[in-house]
């Protein structure tokens, strides 16, 4: 059984993590990786099943593609506290030659990272490709990606979506992480599917659909549990994830300013007042 209060501990310094990262660099995506900080914990801490030694093959392992790359803090720091590099190595993040670049990349070769993300709405394709590959391999293991809401707007992710279902790739787990927030404003605003909108029109394509609570670990590891045992009954399953930006940070919440702007030394000093930990800062 979870440990629930273990969970929540390490997500609350994940976040601390990601806003010390922003700040060192003065640059940087903190609202929704901090955010995402539960189901980062919950997915690498508890759900699946892999392997911080990393074989970038990831035969007989289950696979992570993060498809909204702008939050790479937290993928970074989650990688660095399941033991995929040394905590010491966050403090090099968007740095000159470092391999934790604002955007994930495979050049560097991060020990996690598969592909290069920073080009929005291409992770879930992506995701296919690998689920394919380990069906034809025969490979049980699942394949599980993050989106954005705003990147939904890119085009290349309904044919993914429509190829998925017609091809029964049902070792595919796919979360949107569903804050309403873009760089230019809210969701709803500029291109917006609502999450019940989002869920018809899976659901019409021939998809598995769970709502989640990404706040909650009870929701989180319950939807995602779930998700997991309807896996290889012939269909994707896509879990819409209902967050806020900047979560728990009260000057950061519900706002898209800080999809991308790091916090100054004040607000730096503000936010980790209300995240306080026992783990140890890198």
């Amino acid at each position: 059984m979870a440990d629930i209060k273990q969970l929540q501990e390490t997500a609350t310094q994940i976040r601390r993590d990601v806003l010390r990262m922003v700040h060192a660099c003065k640059s940087g995506h903190p609202g929704g990786s901090i955010g995402c900080a539960d189901f980062f914990t919950a997915l690498y801490f508890e759900i699946m099943h892999h392997n911080p030694k990393f074989n970038m093959d990831g035969i007989n392992e289950d696979v992570f593609i993060l498809s909204n790359g702008h939050i790479s803090p937290v993928f970074y720091s989650t990688l660095a506290r399941s033991g995929y590099f040394e905590l010491d190595e966050l403090k090099t993040f968007r740095k000159i030659n470092s391999r934790l670049q604002g955007h994930p990349a495979t050049a560097e070769h991060l020990p996690g990272v598969r592909i290069a993300t920073g080009s929005l709405g291409q992770g879930v394709s992506v995701s296919i490709g690998i689920a394919l590959s380990k069906k034809l391999n025969n490979d049980t293991s699942l394949v599980y990606a993050l989106m954005g809401d705003g990147e939904i707007q890119e085009g290349q992710n309904w044919e993914a979506f429509m190829f998925a279902a017609q091809n029964k790739v049902d070792n595919l787990i796919v979360t949107i992480d569903s804050n309403g927030q873009q760089i230019d404003g809210q969701t709803k605003n500029i291109m917006g599917i609502s999450s019940e909108n989002l869920k018809t029109r899976l659901l019409s394509f021939g998809w598995e659909v769970l709502n989640m609570n990404g706040h909650d670990f009870e929701s989180i590891l319950q939807t995602m549990n779930e998700a997991k045992s309807l896996s290889g009954k012939g269909k994707p399953v896509f879990i819409v994830m209902s967050t806020e930006m900047g979560y728990p940070v009260d000057f950061m919440m519900g706002s898209h300013k800080w999809h991308g702007v790091a916090p100054n030394d004040a607000e730096l000093e503000n936010a980790l007042s209300q995240l306080p930990s026992s783990l140890l800062d890198y």
